[in-house]
């Protein structure tokens, strides 16, 4: 969260600046439902913004046949206590199709994740409710919540990058999502890695040592054979982690030229790493990107979401928001 007294200030102001368009677009008594599938677990909840969540729950990822059944029941339980929805939002895992116009809008395609494969999610939702549905990939969808109410206010370009479970990407250019011949895949990036020094392969299923196959959780439980969490503050996997975070970052910064990156997901959880990722990015960039941003006040240039762990299911709500006026978002 955000401490330093004069940006809460600026966050405040912003949020008074953003939040009455909110309520002229969807309405100060609506209710929404978010759903943040992520590749662990599932979290869904129904309010209208950080300072009104009415309820939510989270379980795992099992498989489609028990995960969305459970969801479906969830929001039907909030509708008899609360009533009814205005429209559902969904941040799913990926890869996913976005893309309205396409046969299979709001299916999760060729995810690793076992037993996913080409599940038409917003297919079997709209089969329980008949709303205005919004989707998206999580990650975009935490960066569109963080964007409504957090770390990204005010600004039109920028990335949002989670390493936990996986390591995905999203945000916005010029005020828009990151869409295009699908959506940003940031954590396949592929990274120099030197085979001498690192012989760790990496553990991403589909192209070994890209950026999530060399910095997710299961890949640094792979490589150091137990949980990062578990790993002491001194070991050599948090110099390693943070160097290939910081050339992922390093590719973004000098190829989106974001106004602020975002890092949010479990192994972020570790705060000894912000400061190591940050000195990491100006030594790699040597001077080249000359703002005062990254030479002078890096520590709020690369930041943790400011939603922290609600991000994403945040993100969702206002997926429905822009589901229902898209001037919302």
């Amino acid at each position: 969260m955000i401490s330093d007294p004069h940006k809460a200030e600026q966050s405040e102001q912003l949020s008074r600046k953003f939040l009455p368009n909110v309520q002229r677009f969807t309405g100060l008594g609506s209710l929404y439902g978010g759903i943040e599938a992520g590749g662990t677990k599932f979290i869904c909840a129904v309010g209208s913004g950080p300072d009104h969540l009415l309820a939510e729950t989270r379980f795992p990822t099992a498989t489609p046949e028990v995960a969305i059944p459970q969801t479906i029941e969830f929001f039907r339980q909030q509708q008899a206590v609360h009533g009814p929805l205005a429209a559902l939002g969904v941040a799913a895992f990926g890869p996913v199709d976005p893309n309205p116009a396409s046969p299979t809008f709001g299916y999760i395609t060729s995810t690793p994740k076992a037993g996913w494969i080409n599940t038409d999610m917003l297919g079997r939702l709209r089969q329980a409710f008949d709303i205005p549905m919004g989707f998206d990939t999580d990650v975009n969808g935490a960066a569109l919540g963080e964007w409504t109410w957090g770390a990204a206010q005010g600004l039109d370009t920028f990335v949002y990058l989670t390493i936990g479970t996986g390591v995905g990407g999203g945000g916005m250019v010029g005020g828009r999502p990151m869409h295009g011949l699908i959506h940003p895949e940031m954590g396949h990036m592929r990274l120099p890695r030197d085979p001498q020094a690192d012989p760790f392969p990496g553990a991403c299923p589909y192209h070994g040592d890209c950026l999530e196959g060399l910095t997710s959780g299961p890949a640094m439980e792979k490589r150091w054979g137990q949980p990062a969490e578990t790993l002491p503050l001194d070991h050599p996997a948090w110099e390693l982690e943070a160097h290939y975070i910081a050339l992922g970052l390093v590719n973004l910064i000098v190829a989106i030229s974001p106004q602020r990156v975002i890092l949010g997901g479990g192994v972020m959880q570790q705060p000894h790493l912000f400061p190591m990722v940050r000195s990491r990015v100006q030594t790699l960039l040597n001077g080249y990107v000359q703002s005062p941003q990254i030479l002078e006040h890096i520590e709020s240039y690369i930041v943790p979401p400011a939603l922290g762990g609600r991000a994403g299911v945040l993100g969702a709500i206002a997926l429905a928001m822009q589901a229902v006026s898209p001037q919302a978002g």
